[in-house]
Order: C-alpha cells, then structure tokens, then sequence
C-alpha cells in the first residue's frame, strides 16, 4: 500500500519543484516581491468598531467561558476528553478554559488550606524539638590524651626549643 502511494506522489513531486523563471531570478537577485493587496470583500470581512464588535474578535460568537473541567464527566460528549459537541463554539480562551489547562482545585477554601500547612509545619518543628531534646550531647566519650593533651609532644610552652640550624 505504501509502494502504491509513493508511486504515485512521484510525479506530483517532480511538477511541483518546477520553477518559473521569473519568480527564480528575483529570488536569486535578492529583490523581494511586492505584496498583492487585493481590497477584502465588505461582504466577508465587514469593518467592526466598538459600536458594532465590543469584543474586538471580527464579529466571532464567543460563549460564555465555562471551565471545562466543571461540565459532566458522564455527559455523551462528542469529544470525551475535552467535554464537547461536533460543532461547538470555542471560547476565545480556550486554551485556559480547556481541559489540559491547569485544574482549579475547589476541594479546600484558602483559609483551611493555609490552617493546614501551618498545622503541617508546627508538626515538624515539633518533632524536631522532642529530637532534639532527646537526643544524646556526644556520641561517645571525649577522648583523653597522655602528658597534659600531648602539649609535649606537639611542642607546647613546657618544651626545649631546638637548636638553629647552622
């Protein structure tokens, strides 16, 4: 099936890579080509001010922004994932209002969640206190040396200088 298709858009590959002339050298040259600017038809694209177009989106019917996440998981959805019918208008934010957006999470109010993060974190300071109160000073007994500290053998104040080297 694949060696069919191939077959086929051989030839349609080869029409398209021809070039006219004219088009080539002014790319070649480095001249840009003018812009066509044909007048838009009024018909289709009507002028909108904010007497007529408030929303400044060209006349576009923009619902009422409704989280999707919000709509029934259960509903016959023509897209299930996203919760819409074939041919629904899309709000203009629909990226923020869709359902791979960000959740709005509505389980706690501000004020609970805040009371429990600090519950949260007087719990661990809390452990934190009965740790440390509970744990020993020193893992094991200081250590104790010979001859006042080894003050001799290091050098200290009761020893005989060495002799200067000559």
């Amino acid at each position: 099936m694949f060696a069919q298709r191939l077959a086929v858009a051989r030839p349609l590959v080869r029409q398209a890579r021809i070039i006219p002339a004219a088009s080539t050298r002014s790319f070649i040259v480095g001249f840009p080509r003018k812009p066509t600017t044909a007048p838009l038809d009024p018909e289709y694209y009507p002028m909108h001010n904010d007497a007529t177009d408030p929303g400044m989106n060209g006349g576009y019917v923009n619902p009422p922004p409704e989280k999707r996440q919000f709509r029934d998981p259960y509903g016959d959805w023509w897209d299930k994932q996203e919760r819409r019918n074939f041919g629904e208008a899309v709000h203009e934010d629909n990226d923020i209002l869709g359902r791979l957006s960000p959740e709005v999470y509505t389980w706690t109010t501000p004020g609970k969640g805040a009371l429990q993060v600090c519950a949260f974190i007087a719990t661990v300071l809390g452990l934190c206190g009965v740790v440390y109160m509970f744990y020993p000073d020193k893992p094991a007994v200081p250590r104790t040396f010979p001859h006042h500290g080894l003050e001799k053998a290091l050098g200290g104040p009761g020893v005989e200088k060495a002799k200067p080297q000559e």
